[in-house]
């Protein structure tokens, strides 16, 4: 009886993952442009029935009361898009895209989320993972492996130094400082001739080992796109990402962050270090951005500076807030939207700025929460997932 119950309760978030992997096969298959919009209304509506009937409230709390269960699906889901387009390279470009931006925004995630860290430079800090990457791999004979992690380390470095004039400001003053480097980030790319300048710089494709990432794979005489080598090693890395930002949360780590980010005079009144938390916080979240930036780069073979706007910084906020800010599955789903539907909307490409400011100012207006609100937080003693 119990497991019973146990399989209908987990029906609603095994339910929704199918359809949302079936619909996410159908809208990348989609070739015409009244194709993508039929899809994209018609999800528009069913999504709204669904809010209307209570569905939604349903699967969430299915999904949070199977975590286990729904990780599974997530990973299935991923993987049957893969297998779906195993021989079809930009659709599995842009499905390794999201999930590598899924870490990045994980990093942001942590910032703003749960330490109330605000930093609009996010797209510098994955520029430094990339540049680190195109370095040592052209000029060096390192292990790609330890060069990815390199290129998180040299994001957290700098975010480190980076911190130090942040604590010194509160609001929009700690924005402005953010919003500075990562300009100067940029205008340092475009002028260093070292770096390529603003032509940019050719990267290496990934080996580990001896497993050239960028070389196609046959199995039974079936060849596959090699972006299929980067969707598992992407999604491997979200995975990890997402188990570490879900167990900082329930623990007494995420307690902290989440006082220092809710009142930070009654933090220090009650001997809480504010400063170490959010150093903590800002250099964690800017290493995943540098670790997936470092991969970004092998998996697309080019940098430039044009890649690493001040827009692209806003791009990656939009995503935070239009999730809901401090609830990692609702970045994932957030992420998903912002990067593969302009794509497949070629007629809004030039106004790919206009459509993200538009969707914020309408989540702001009308869900200020974010499109999957966080939930009350319940600190959960140990590391349970």
């Amino acid at each position: 009886m119990k497991r019973l119950l146990s399989a209908q309760s987990a029906f609603p978030a095994l339910a929704s993952m199918a359809a949302l992997t079936l619909f996410a096969v159908l809208f990348l298959h989609a070739e015409s442009q009244t194709a993508v919009m039929g899809l994209t209304a018609g999800a528009i509506v069913v999504m709204l029935l669904l809010a209307r009937f209570g569905w939604n409230a349903l699967a969430a709390s299915s999904f949070a009361g199977h975590s286990s269960q729904a990780h599974a699906a997530v990973i299935l889901g991923v993987l049957a898009v893969m297998a779906a387009f195993y021989d079809s390279h930009f659709p599995l470009l842009m499905l390794a895209s999201v999930l590598l931006y899924v870490v990045v925004c994980l990093g942001l995630n942590l910032q703003f989320g749960y330490a109330g860290v605000v930093n609009f430079a996010g797209a510098a800090f994955f520029g430094i993972g990339c540049y680190t990457s195109a370095v040592l791999t052209n000029h060096t004979p390192l292990p790609h492996v330890l060069v990815m992690f390199i290129g998180g380390l040299m994001a957290a470095g700098i975010g480190s130094l980076l911190i130090l004039p942040v604590l010194r400001t509160y609001g929009h003053y700690a924005a402005l400082i953010t919003i500075a480097f990562g300009i100067l980030f940029r205008v340092f790319l475009e002028v260093n001739d070292t770096l390529g300048g603003p032509q940019g710089i050719k990267v290496p494709g990934m080996e580990i080992m001896g497993w050239k990432l960028n070389d196609g794979v046959q199995i039974g005489g079936i060849e596959l796109s090699f972006y299929v080598n980067y969707v598992l090693l992407a999604l491997a890395m979200a995975a990890v990402a997402f188990m570490l930002v879900r167990r900082l949360e329930r623990s007494w780590i995420g307690l902290n962050l989440d006082a220092v980010r809710l009142d930070e005079t009654a933090c220090a009144a009650f001997g809480i270090d504010v400063a170490r938390w959010k150093i903590a916080a800002f250099t964690l979240g800017n290493f995943l951005a540098g670790l997936a930036g470092s991969v970004y780069a092998m998996m697309t073979g080019f940098v430039a500076p044009n890649s690493f706007t001040f827009g692209d910084s806003l791009i990656l906020v939009s995503i935070v807030i239009l999730g809901g800010i401090g609830n990692p599955w609702g970045l994932t789903v957030a992420t998903a939207i912002v990067l593969i539907l302009p794509e497949k909307l070629q007629f809004i490409q030039e106004y790919r700025l206009l459509l993200y400011a538009a969707l914020v100012i309408l989540i702001l207006l009308f869900k200020p929460d974010g499109l999957m609100p966080r939930q009350v937080r319940n600190y959960l003693p140990g590391w349970k997932p």
